[in-house]
C-alpha cells in the first residue's frame, strides 16, 4: 500500500527540515505525540526510537487512541528528506520518506509510505485509520510551527533552502 499526504508551507524549506529532523523535540512540538524514547544511536547518525501518537477520534472531546511505533531515522541535508524504515509491530517494514522542497512561496512537504504487509487488506487498514490522519495532523502542525517561526524572525518564505535556519532565541516552540 502507498499513501502520501502533502502540504505547502509558507516558510524556508531549511527551517522546516531543522524541525522537523529533530524527531526527540517532536513530543515539545507536536500536541498528539506522547512520547518519542531514542533506544539506540548508530555510528551513522540514525537513530531508533519507539514513538507514541494520539490518533484523534473526538477531538472536541479529547478522546483518541495512542498509537506505538519503533523505526529507524535519520535525516538527509541534500536532498531534504527525513526517512523512516518501522521496526516489529503493526507497521513492520513501513518505509516512510519525507520530502521537503524549496518553492517560491516557502516549500512543500510530502510524506510518502509504502507499507506492504502479508495481508494487503491490513495495509489499507492501517494506513486509512492511523497512517494518514496523523501524518496530516503531524504536516498541519508543523506547518504552524515554521510559519510562526519565520514570520517571528522576517524571514522570507523562500529564502536560501539549504542554509541554515534556527528558530530566533526569543521565539518559543
Amino acid at each position: 500500500m502507498r499513501s502520501m499526504v502533502a502540504i505547502d508551507i509558507a516558510a524556508p524549506a531549511a527551517l522546516v527540515f531543522d524541525l522537523a529532523r529533530d524527531v526527540e523535540r517532536w513530543p515539545v512540538l507536536l500536541p498528539h505525540y506522547l512520547r518519542v524514547r531514542i533506544r539506540e544511536r548508530h555510528a551513522d547518525g540514525a537513530v531508533t526510537a519507539e514513538m507514541v501518537a494520539v490518533r484523534a477520534l473526538l477531538p472536541w472531546l479529547g478522546l483518541g487512541i495512542p498509537v506505538a511505533w519503533r523505526s529507524r531515522t535519520w535525516s538527509e541535508r541534500d536532498p531534504l528528506r527525513l526517512r523512516f524504515v518501522h521496526s516489529g509491530g503493526a507497521t513492520d517494514g513501513m518505509d516512510v520518506t519525507w520530502r521537503i522542497v524549496p518553492t517560491p512561496s516557502g516549500c512543500r512537504v510530502s510524506i510518502e509510505h509504502d507499507f506492504r504487509p502479508r495481508y494487503p487488506v491490513w495495509g489499507t487498514v492501517i494506513t486509512r485509520i492511523f497512517v494518514r490522519p496523523i501524518a496530516t495532523r503531524t504536516l498541519a502542525t508543523f506547518r504552524s510551527i515554521a510559519e510562526a517561526v519565520s514570520n517571528a524572525a522576517g524571514a522570507p518564505a523562500g529564502a536560501d533552502a539549504q542554509s541554515d535556519h534556527a528558530p530566533p532565541s526569543n521565539t518559543r516552540v
